[in-house]
């Protein structure tokens, strides 16, 4: 008789997709419970519940796999692959929620393994749960290491690279709290269209309906909530009230200000949330112009620019790299760079394993590149919006350095209009850096630039 998919079984197919096809955590997801809603009705209650598990463990790999090395008599990496993930499930439960009975999550992680075909190393999963369950109630079965970089790669689950990078930034204590950041269950920030509806009539809509919504300080269009469920459910989703955006890429469009007539590019903007911002800023009055070299991801802004009921989008594809006909055309361009995204890593968890620092390095050059070509677009007087979502002074303090070093006529504006909104990120360079656990939002760089002639 075959089992019916549950959460763990949920979760235990999508983690085979994550680890060992190299699918994103996301679509590994959508994958499985496309495939068994085909067959069998899920219940909300266990997809949330399969997520959950997919999206914490992918998170804390490192030191699950940690456990497994010092409770186990194999390494993690020497044990069969699915193995492994069984392990994963297991002790995640027991480490990470404090709801699950330990009874509950040793016995499912066994039966489990006989589901999976492999019934005959359910002991080795029962005895190393239940080992794991012993030390515990003696202290931290986890041993970590005295040297920093090893303590908080293990203890937060992140590779040892990014947490040198933070540290180089900050110091020990709050990379520790930005890690912790990093591990928690991302909420959901809508940016309301003024246009369309106001923010009290958003907010009171969602109320309504029994969603835990709160105001974003500082923010004149921010929403926060509270386990949204399916997004296109949610109140006045039809009819444009509002979109997705995070907090901090809100700020970005209110350093750019842009005002009703102008000419703004917008060099790299699939998906679209920060030009579908400029048309409301600008009261859907002028021209927008979004560029961005992957066509499928442009499909999106033209989506989102429909249902948001804006007209003052046009759109251009291809690389902003190779661009000629843009030359002192734009009053404002916002390049909102390609990054590691080490901003977001609470949204994206699998991202922390992918990216590597040669990347980084590799993204430098490409962002050196594009802020010189956008530059070219500014009017005299006209401004440059340079932002990523990444904490990594290599794609943001120095990009901005050598391009400053190498432009004579540019030079950062500090723009009084986003200080109200603003205040606590502006740094003594006049650039606006926002770090997670200071503010409880995406990681974002961001500097307002100016040609002076």
């Amino acid at each position: 008789m075959v089992s019916l998919p549950n959460s763990r079984s949920l979760a235990f197919l999508a983690l085979q997709n994550v680890y060992q096809q190299k699918a994103y955590t996301d679509i590994a997801l959508n994958r499985v419970l496309k495939s068994v809603d085909k067959t069998v009705e899920i219940s909300q209650t266990d997809r949330n519940f399969a997520c959950e598990l997919v999206y914490g463990i992918v998170r804390r790999q490192r030191t699950l796999d940690s456990l497994i090395d010092l409770l186990g008599k194999k390494k993690a990496a020497q044990q069969p692959p699915d193995l492994r993930i069984i392990l994963h499930i297991g002790l995640y439960q027991l480490r990470y929620l404090d709801r699950i009975p330990a009874s509950a999550a040793v016995n499912t992680s066994v039966e489990l393994a006989k589901d999976q075909g492999i019934s005959k190393l359910g002991g080795v999963v029962n005895g190393l749960l239940r080992s794991y369950i012993r030390q515990a109630q003696l202290g931290d079965p986890l041993q970590l290491p005295t040297t920093p970089i090893l303590n908080l790669g293990i203890k937060h689950s992140f590779p040892n690279w990014m947490i040198e990078t933070w540290l180089e930034q900050l110091p020990i204590e709050e990379v520790d709290q930005l890690l912790a950041w990093f591990n928690r269950s991302p909420k959901l920030d809508l940016r309301v269209n003024l246009l369309k509806a106001s923010l009290e009539q958003v907010e009171n809509a969602l109320k309504d309906e029994g969603r835990s919504v709160e105001r974003i300080s500082n923010l004149p269009q921010g929403l926060r909530l509270d386990n949204a469920g399916a997004i296109t459910d949610l109140p006045g989703y039809k009819q444009g009230w509002w979109m997705i955006q995070d907090a901090s890429a809100q700020l970005v469009t209110h350093l750019l200000d842009p005002q009703p007539g102008e000419t703004i590019i917008d060099a790299c903007a699939a998906p679209g949330g920060k030009t579908a911002h400029i048309a409301e800023l600008m009261q859907d009055n002028g021209r927008i112009i979004a560029c961005d070299r992957a066509t499928k991801r442009l499909k999106k802004v033209r989506e989102n620019a429909a249902r948001l009921q804006l007209n003052s989008i046009q759109i251009e594809v291809g690389d902003s790299r190779e661009f000629e006909h843009f030359e002192n055309i734009a009053d404002r361009v916002l390049l909102d760079a390609p990054c590691s995204g080490l901003g977001t890593l609470h949204k994206r968890p699998d991202l922390r394993w992918r990216q590597t620092s040669q990347a980084v390095k590799e993204l430098f050059e490409l962002q050196k590149g594009l802020i010189q070509k956008t530059a070219q677009w500014v009017k005299p007087k006209g401004v440059l919006v340079y932002a990523t979502c990444t904490l990594n002074v290599l794609e943001n303090e120095k990009v901005i350095q050598s391009f400053l070093t190498n432009n004579s006529n540019w030079s950062v504006d500090p723009h009084q209009a986003i200080n109200a909104i603003a205040q606590n990120w502006i740094t003594s360079e006049g650039w606006i850096k926002v770090y997670p656990h200071r503010s409880d939002m995406d990681g974002f760089f961001m500097v307002r630039l100016v040609r002076d002639r």
